[in-house]
């Protein structure tokens, strides 16, 4: 391994391991989460101390959908069980890849996977608007028969059917910040705050307890790179850089962003909020906290992208 550059926490969407609509199992999923770890360890081997984190929308989608048609038959799965349930699922299936690459190049490393919560407050006003949605579409009878039986908030979603909606709190704090931290210091790839993690409150006695709700991913993302003292955060999506104007005939790509040019195009709407937008915000805050530099790109870029090489910086 070439000389240590510093820490990164990388995060990967969940939507990027169902690569098409025929491509959607559990062998389908493996197989693109085998092809993301590779620029990963690529990363790894050019001297860069790994934490990764990963989205579950459509992973947790289907344990939900699960629960909702054996509902006749079994209890049904609160959402913050579904999300601990896709941690565990997809943290066994980074660490395998990744085990198995490091193997392939005969790399003397190791990767650990950690089930780990985010601290929300109970009083955030996005409980009093659930906007997330999750879950599979349904009829507008569908959705109202289950928002009876199971109490959930339903609505109309971008005119592609019905879909519960749950809140999407800010996350205050990662439980585990400190362990990770230690399996950093201790040489491990760690895989952690899958789903954006599982969402608690805590008690003024200290005690914890699950809340039904679905954190950003890429927000939490951010939050962990601010407690570990990250260097970088690089968030991967399914595009090679951020653009304006995107998907018209003014489209440009973006080389790099200072945080006052992304808080301007931010303002003015430049970065769709249900894909892009959470990613700015999300390098906004991280920089603002002392973060060094922040990357977006696509997963085949990830360590080109660490080498200024590829995707778009963002720069103090």
């Amino acid at each position: 391994m070439s000389r240590e550059l510093g820490s990164v926490v990388i995060g990967v969407g969940g939507n990027a391991l169902i690569t098409a609509k025929d491509r959607v199992s559990i062998a389908h999923q493996y197989e693109a989460v085998e092809d993301s770890v590779r620029s990963i360890v690529d990363a790894h081997e050019n001297g860069w101390k790994i934490v990764l984190t990963h989205g579950s929308g459509p992973q947790v989608g289907n344990v939900l959908q699960r629960s909702d048609v054996a509902a006749a038959e079994v209890i049904t799965v609160p959402i913050d069980y579904a999300g601990a349930d896709i941690q565990g699922a997809l943290g066994y299936m980074f660490s395998k890849a990744l085990a198995n690459e490091f193997n392939t190049r005969g790399i003397d490393s190791r990767a650990v996977a950690v089930v780990t919560m985010v601290v929300v407050d109970e009083a955030d006003p996005a409980f009093d608007n659930p906007t997330k949605p999750i879950g599979p579409f349904f009829d507008e009878a569908g959705a109202k028969d289950r928002a009876g039986r199971f109490g959930w908030v339903v609505r109309e979603d971008s005119g592609r059917g019905w879909r519960r909606f749950v809140p999407s709190p800010e996350p205050l704090e990662i439980v585990e910040a400190d362990q990770i931290s230690k399996l950093i210091d201790g040489g491990f790839t760690v895989v952690a705050c899958g789903g954006g993690g599982i969402p608690v409150s805590i008690d003024a006695g200290g005690r914890m307890t699950g809340v039904e709700a679905v954190i950003d991913k890429d927000l939490a993302s951010s939050l962990l790179a601010t407690r570990l003292g990250a260097d970088v955060l690089l968030l991967s999506t399914g595009v090679p850089q951020v653009a304006v104007d995107f998907g018209t005939a003014d489209q440009r790509w973006l080389d790099t962003l200072t945080i006052a040019e992304a808080r301007r195009l931010l303002d003015e709407q430049q970065f769709d909020p249900g894909s892009m937008g959470p990613k700015v915000e999300a390098m906004l805050r991280f920089l603002a906290n002392g973060g060094r530099r922040g990357v977006i790109t696509d997963p085949a870029n990830i360590a080109a992208a660490l080498a200024g090489a590829a995707g778009t910086r963002f720069v103090a």
